[in-house]
């Protein structure tokens, strides 16, 4: 079955009793047919010789409380969470790495025993994703995030703040959403660093105007937005315009498509380095792994078993 929902998690020994080896590990989303974590766990899981399998399951808002719980009853190892639920799992673990506390959300789920403990990963995929795509470092470049209201996008801002990035650019729709995280991280960037006649810490509105004020000095982009995905309504958008963009600034679409995203379009009518989410996917789901099992994941087989799909 390609995904599974609640009524499967709740009837699982009979709905799952063909499978082979048994899943113990999941995703869980809405959506989450998309999701290629089944295509890079599963060979990473073979190779590593653990009798386990990973599967999508479909959760609505209302279940997550529930399908958590019946995890391990279920005989589950862990799950990763997507969207729209990072944020509503972290009051449902019963232990929280400092990082997702921070961050404001879980997307990976350790059991132990019948304890749920939650972590993040995506900050510090990211962190790995820059370094393998770019060559540097988050904390030796300027940044702006497009999307820093929540989510990944939240988790990314903080992880900036962890690593002491140069100078950190907020923007998000909702500007009081930016304004807020920009007033939570700045005790971060009080140790004063050259940085030019900006501030090392701002949030702005979402304009042509102010981003175009912004970017001259900005080394990296960041979309952490839905916009280019997959979808009727999404796919066609772009962040911001190419006309924006200049050949020295690196762009990096956390979206991941079969295609190139609008914002890895207009990069390349820049002429600038980009790069799409598949590689934060991978670095996220190699600490997943690590997690999950206390050993190092076997990247490389990921990292095919994921350009493969």
């Amino acid at each position: 079955m390609d995904v599974y929902t609640l009524p499967d998690l709740r009837n699982w020994a009979a709905v799952t009793a063909s499978e082979s080896p048994p899943i113990r590990l999941s995703v869980f989303g809405d959506p989450v047919a998309h999701s290629r974590s089944p295509q890079m766990h599963n060979p990473a899981l073979r190779a590593a010789g653990i009798p386990a399998a990973y599967a999508r399951i479909r959760i609505l808002p209302d279940d997550l409380p529930e399908a958590l719980r019946l995890l391990p009853e279920r005989d589950f190892i862990g799950t990763n969470i997507t969207i729209p639920h990072k944020a509503a799992a972290l009051p449902l673990m019963d232990d929280v790495d400092p990082q997702a506390r921070r961050a404001g959300g879980v997307n990976t789920v350790v059991i132990e025993g019948r304890k749920l403990l939650g972590f993040s990963t995506d900050g510090p995929g990211l962190v790995r994703a820059i370094r393998a795509d770019f060559g540097f470092d988050l904390r030796d470049l300027r940044v702006l995030i497009l999307g820093a209201g929540g989510g990944a996008g939240r988790a990314i801002a903080v992880q900036c703040a962890i690593e002491g990035s140069a100078r950190l650019v907020l923007v998000n729709r909702t500007f009081e959403r930016a304004q807020a995280l920009a007033a939570e991280l700045a005790p971060d960037f009080r140790e004063t660093r050259v940085t030019g006649p900006l501030m090392r810490l701002e949030a702005i509105p979402w304009t042509d105007a102010a981003l175009a004020r912004q970017l001259p000095h900005i080394d990296l982009v960041i979309n952490a937005t839905p916009l280019g995905m997959d979808s009727p309504e999404l796919r066609r958008l772009s962040p911001i315009p190419a006309s924006l963009l200049r050949p020295n600034h690196l762009i990096y679409d956390t979206v991941y498509t079969s295609g190139r995203t609008p914002l890895l379009l207009a990069a390349e009518e820049a002429g600038a380095r980009a790069a799409n989410g598949l590689s934060m996917l991978l670095h996220q789901g190699a600490l997943s792994f690590e997690l999950w099992f206390s050993r190092p994941a076997p990247l490389e087989i990921m990292r095919a078993a994921l350009l493969k799909s």
